[in-house]
């Protein structure tokens, strides 16, 4: 029996080809819709991504979901029993969500969670964000906020139905990351975890705007831990040392939270994986969120200066190498690398004590720090190991 693997390639955000470099590919004809439906933007489609191979973004989906509402014209019914059926009364009152469930961190999160539609020279689209400070800053993805960079507009949704313009205050797209702000104070803030304490199988919710639906709230498990993603086209490549999670993450998703079983906000979700061209796009159970660990160093960069640094090591790897570790192809002189006395020809294999399995899980692995870090790699030399010290620079 033949087995059907996903593939990956850069999604469609249904934008012209000139200027993008996430490439287009025609949208996909949509499924029939409930007559009249609402009218809807297209929503962001959440990156496509593989583990170590470079990922594309996936095309969103414009769709709305119809509906039918029904009023009672007669009281409501006192407790009865019919037939054996034991019915209670209608009070109209709604007990309380029960403390540390699904839904009172859905009560709790969902004012903090907004919706953000973009438009700019490319197109327009819908995906999601969070409220990181109360004085009005806003962190989403990269790939949902830069399209209105030089010139377009960001209007924000929160969970009331109000509505701001924002600004776009900065961005790191190899981290794939974006920090916009609202002219408002007074906001709800959510708060922040840690994802350096996780364990694959502790609770997951993901809250945001899956296809236009705000306020859309799933919830998962952990899947695994250090997922090496990467995501983005030549020269805009975001590297991610992912949180994968089952929570359903959908196009519009990018950029909304991940919570854990406490309601601390413990990554960014981002990417999801496909069944590759023409395949499913939407959740198969594989959804990516960058850690909050990171995105809460970037995020606070750019709140204070405008940008972000991203640590580097010195050095250009062989992508295309086929054995086992990451091969140097050039190390920079005068730079970490260099300093810390890594050859070109070296063969990465341990990353503090971590295998490594090609370059694109050694260059995930520095992302995950910052710089000024000190790292040690082991290196295979004229079939001798060794290990090396590198204090990783910046850029």
């Amino acid at each position: 029996m033949s087995e059907t693997r996903p593939t990956y390639g850069y999604p469609d955000y249904g934008y012209p080809s000139h200027n993008n470099p996430y490439g287009y590919q025609a949208p996909q004809q949509e499924p029939p819709l409930p007559p009249k439906p609402p009218k809807s933007r297209r929503p962001w489609a959440a990156l496509v991504v593989g583990a170590a191979v470079t990922a594309v973004v996936a095309g969103g989906v414009g769709g709305a979901v119809g509906y039918t509402a029904a009023r009672a014209t007669t009281p409501p019914a006192q407790t009865t029993a019919s037939a054996g059926l034991v019915v209670a009364a209608d009070t109209g009152e709604v007990s309380p969500p029960a403390a540390g469930s699904i839904a009172a961190i859905a009560v709790a999160l969902q004012p903090s969670v907004v919706q953000l539609n973009v438009s700019g020279s490319q197109g327009s689209g819908t995906g999601s964000g969070f409220i990181l400070r109360s004085d009005g800053y806003i962190l989403t993805n990269n790939h949902v906020a830069s399209i209105a960079d030089g010139g377009g507009s960001i209007k924000v949704v929160f969970n009331d139905g109000s509505k701001a313009d924002a600004t776009l205050v900065g961005t790191n797209p190899g981290y794939d990351l974006a920090v916009v702000k609202v002219n408002k104070s007074g906001l709800p803030a959510v708060t922040l975890g840690t994802s350096g304490a996780l364990q694959v199988g502790d609770s997951a919710i993901a809250i945001g705007s899956p296809l236009g639906l705000q306020g859309t709230v799933t919830s998962g498990i952990i899947s695994a831990l250090n997922r090496p993603v990467t995501a983005g086209g030549s020269g805009d490549a975001a590297y991610i040392n992912a949180i994968q999670t089952d929570a359903a993450i959908n196009p519009g998703n990018s950029g909304g939270p991940l919570v854990n079983g406490s309601g601390q906000v413990i990554g960014i979700n981002s990417a999801i994986a496909t069944m590759g061209q023409g395949g499913q796009t939407g959740s198969i159970g594989l959804g990516f969120a960058i850690p909050i660990d990171t995105a809460k160093r970037i995020a606070e960069e750019i709140i204070a200066t405008g940008t972000s640094t991203t640590p580097i090591m010195g050095v250009e790897l062989d992508m295309n190498y086929s054995g086992d570790g990451a091969k140097v192809t050039t190390v920079s002189a005068g730079g970490p690398a260099a300093s810390g006395g890594v050859q070109t020809g070296d063969i990465v294999t341990e990353f503090d004590g971590q295998s490594i399995a090609d370059a694109t899980a050694l260059i995930v692995d520095i992302r995950s720090h910052a710089p000024g870090d000190q790292v040690t790699l082991t290196v295979q030399r004229n079939g001798q190991t060794q290990d090396v010290t590198v204090t990783l620079g910046s850029k």
